[in-house]
């Protein structure tokens, strides 16, 4: 099987030996109560519940009306203890539900439905209703993908099984011991969307689940299915970073080209990552919303990694020492992997629909060191995976010149961190490029507020006449 690939990306320690085939182990938090975020992506949700209140593991407690919404349910059963804010990844503090677990189990998950008798319609209703959404990073609302604007066809199915961020490894096992469930839930898509081909993508470095799940696609095909679901097949890419992104993804796997502005969706295709695929399955087969999360738990600082599965909500601090002790000498303490994630300052924060993984890193494993001069070597624009020059972003943010940076494809970055990690000056350019999408998104925000309230008092003149 010939790994395919895309132009540019680095090829950073992958640091995976410690937990890669280490299994998914169940876990609670050590003080038995969540800290559930009643937003974890898509339009902002609103409590259901109240203090006081005694609510079953998988009952709705957070939700809105807005299509971009994902519904937020209850991970334990117990009683709702507090509502108020909490620190959450990112380093903010946002609206949280804490329940106590009262340890009885009792659940409320939906029924089950079959997504192949169903209309696509009610399909993608539970899939809202479950508060799917996607798992890889972005938290992405997963009705919302699957639900591709109006004249767009879909041709293509990709499961990102990459996992191309150092040290994770929760979606390798998520393939490893689910690979049923993920075939299932590719087929559960395909049939939403109208996609004639399935490919399951991932990394050459996990070539060893290619008879694992080639076994699973043929157990699929031995079910009647709707028309299609069959044509799923098991793709090799070169071990890269990053090749997780949906745009690399889909160039190496397609060779198509996600255009500029544009969602995968142009290109004929939707990324789903495998974490999500399982979760859908389950959506269908057993009536359960997303309420739990799986992911890796390691770096140097980290005396025994694991791969775990907790309770969404779960603060990572009540896992300390119980689950996890961690060495002396913590340096930085990241939400997700090295490439992409958060600095957080504190463990007490609660993993979310979206954590792939918590590292606990040693002064070795991080690079603290000041941001000095560009040198204007173009280290950067050889390796940018988007064909980007972020030397002339970056260079254009510092002079507070947006449409320059924008010309140059600010919006475009995915924000990936190759960039900087080549840079000899250790130039933060993510952090630059985040502040500026920031800058635009404003000044396009109070743009369209000064459109708006002049457009409001010019109709109201017309109307006095």
């Amino acid at each position: 099987m010939t790994a395919k690939t895309f132009k540019g990306g680095v090829h950073p320690p992958e640091r995976k030996d410690a937990t890669k085939d280490l299994p998914v182990v169940r876990v609670l938090p050590s003080s038995r109560t969540v800290w559930i975020p009643v937003t974890q992506g898509g339009a902002p949700n609103a409590p259901i519940v109240k203090i006081g209140d005694v609510v079953a593991r998988g009952q709705r407690i957070a939700e809105s009306d807005a299509f971009m919404s994902a519904p937020v349910h209850a991970s334990v059963s117990g009683t709702v203890k507090k509502i108020e804010t909490h620190l959450v990844t990112g380093n903010v503090d946002a609206l949280c539900v804490a329940i106590e677990d009262d340890g009885s189990g009792t659940t409320l998950f939906m029924d089950p439905l079959d997504p192949f008798t169903c209309t696509p319609e009610t399909a993608l209703e539970r899939i809202r209703s479950a508060g799917l959404v996607g798992m890889g990073g972005a938290a992405f609302p997963t009705h919302v993908k699957l639900s591709p604007p109006k004249g767009m066809k879909i041709e293509y199915l990709i499961a990102n099984g990459a996992e191309c961020e150092p040290y994770l490894t929760i979606d390798e096992r998520t393939m490893a011991e689910h690979a049923a469930k993920i075939v299932d839930g590719v087929a559960i898509c395909m049939r939403i969307t109208g996609a004639t081909e399935g490919i399951i993508a991932l990394e050459d470095n996990k070539a060893y689940l290619v008879p694992i799940l080639e076994k699973a696609i043929a157990a699929q095909r031995a079910i009647p299915v709707g028309a299609g679901a069959f044509a799923i097949s098991v793709v090799l890419c070169k071990t890269r970073y990053p090749q997780g992104g949906e745009k690399m993804l889909i160039k190496a796997v397609v060779n198509r080209e996600v255009p500029s502005g544009g969602l995968p969706a142009a290109a004929g295709c939707v990324v789903q990552n495998v974490g999500t695929l399982k979760a859908i399955s389950e959506a269908f087969r057993e009536g359960k919303p997303l309420i739990d999360r799986g992911l890796t738990l390691s770096g140097g600082a980290c005396a025994e990694p694991k791969n775990v599965e907790v309770p969404i909500g779960t603060l990572v601090g009540d896992l300390i020492p119980e689950v996890i002790s961690l060495n002396p000498g913590v340096c930085k303490i990241v939400s997700g992997g090295p490439m992409m994630g958060i600095a957080m300052k504190s463990a007490s924060f609660p993993v979310q629909k979206n954590t792939s993984g918590v590292l606990f890193l040693t002064s070795r494993e991080t690079a603290l060191v000041e941001e000095s001069p560009c040198i204007g070597c173009g280290r950067c624009i050889t390796i940018c995976s988007c064909r980007l020059a972020p030397v002339l972003i970056a260079r254009a943010i510092k002079a507070d010149d947006l449409e320059e940076a924008t010309r140059n494809g600010l919006m475009d970055c995915v924000e990936c961190g190759t960039c900087a990690y080549v840079c000899p000056a250790h130039v933060k350019l993510v952090q630059h490029f985040r502040i500026g999408k920031h800058m635009v998104r404003t000044k396009a925000t109070a743009k369209a507020a000064a459109e708006a309230k002049k457009q409001a008092a010019k109709a109201a003149s017309e109307g006095a006449r």
